[in-house]
């Protein structure tokens, strides 16, 4: 539904929507998937590759290749899109641009004090971080001991600073800790990231607004399960749910009180949109519930496509972009490692 952004946006955001539809058509189409599980060789999957977008990133690369460097490069072709974007974009744009990477952030921050927690080599560690969260002080995280420090020291002058509020206690960063400010932190990312989308109103509003809702769902999910026989109480568990989604407030607080994946099962199954996709479960399963939750989110990312005027098509296709890396360094794997009988298990892009 347009509002008066039909006027106006093509002002300021026609440019850039007309860029990144012309990048969601470089999208790997079902028959570069056929192709690329007919490989035998990881130089065979560069010289298919070759004839799309990841051409130019992967042309010089010696053979023999790994996995890893594909991953690399193929990453290296988003990031660079998104600083093109970026960089042509003005306020509100930006702003939204901006907001798409702070969830990779997170994930760095993370891995990095995880990381550390174990010992690990920091320069190793910074090589595995996703380049669309890397910021300033991202290796001096490593001296952290507990939240507090870790928020002094590193994250004050970066844009997490505000969701660490609910973060910053005195205790020692350990596996759990860290587990539990990974989902705080989200949590006040996703809920921070609505709010902007809502004051951005029109068709904006509407698409983020379904996205970022199943968005969270899909934690609120994912956490219910994973703390199911751990030390988390309902009520912890209950403060690490998004305040919005479609399971918000009465699916949250029936699913702070879930014991084991058939009780979830139950929960969700009262909410139409995802009885399919426990419906696909057999009873007592929670394996392929990730893979089930990708295929619904892959189709409401490419239903965003649909609408124009709005700024739902940049997520979109930075997610979507995303997910095809991942394909891509499935079925590298399934090559590699000679398990062509798993290779097509990827998770397909519709409507390319």
């Amino acid at each position: 539904m347009y509002g008066f952004e039909a006027m106006t946006f093509n002002i300021h955001g026609g440019y850039l929507e007309a860029i990144v539809r012309g990048h969601r058509s470089g999208l790997l189409t079902a028959a570069d998937y056929n192709n690329l599980c007919q490989c035998e060789t990881l130089d065979d999957i560069k010289m298919h590759l070759s004839a799309t977008e990841y051409g130019p990133y992967l042309q010089n690369e010696p053979s023999p290749l790994h996995t890893t460097t594909i991953v690399e490069k193929c990453t290296l072709k988003l990031v660079d899109e998104y600083k093109h974007m970026l960089c042509q974009a003005t306020e509100l744009l930006s702003t939204f641009l901006q907001y798409i990477t702070y969830g990779h952030m997170i994930d760095n921050v993370v891995l990095i004090v995880t990381g550390t927690l174990h010992e690990r080599d920091v320069q190793e560690l910074l090589e595995k971080c996703h380049p669309l969260g890397m910021f300033d002080s991202i290796a001096t995280l490593a001296v952290a001991q507990n939240m507090r420090e870790l928020y002094r020291l590193v994250l004050v002058d970066t844009p997490l600073a505000p969701y660490f509020s609910e973060c910053i206690t005195s205790e020692d960063l350990d596996d759990m800790n860290i587990e539990i400010m990974r989902n705080t932190l989200y949590k006040a990312y996703l809920e921070d990231f609505y709010q902007f989308c809502q004051k951005l109103g029109g068709a904006t509003a509407e698409i983020m607004s379904d996205i970022l809702a199943f968005e969270a769902d899909r934690r609120a999910v994912n956490i219910t399960i994973n703390s199911i026989g751990t030390e988390l109480t309902r009520e912890d568990r209950r403060k690490l749910y998004s305040s919005f989604g479609l399971l918000y407030p009465y699916g949250h607080e029936e699913l702070a009180v879930c014991e084991d994946i058939d009780q979830v099962r139950g929960v969700m199954e009262k909410y139409p949109p995802y009885q399919h996709i426990f419906g696909k479960l057999s009873y007592g399963e929670s394996q392929m519930l990730d893979k089930a939750f990708y295929e619904e989110e892959v189709k409401r990312l490419c239903l965003s496509f649909e609408q124009q005027f709005h700024y739902g098509v940049f997520f979109a296709y930075m997610r979507l972009r995303e997910q095809e890396i991942r394909n891509l360094m499935w079925i590298s794997e399934c090559v590699a490692q000679n398990q062509k009988s798993r290779v097509f298990c990827y998770e397909e892009i519709c409507g390319i």
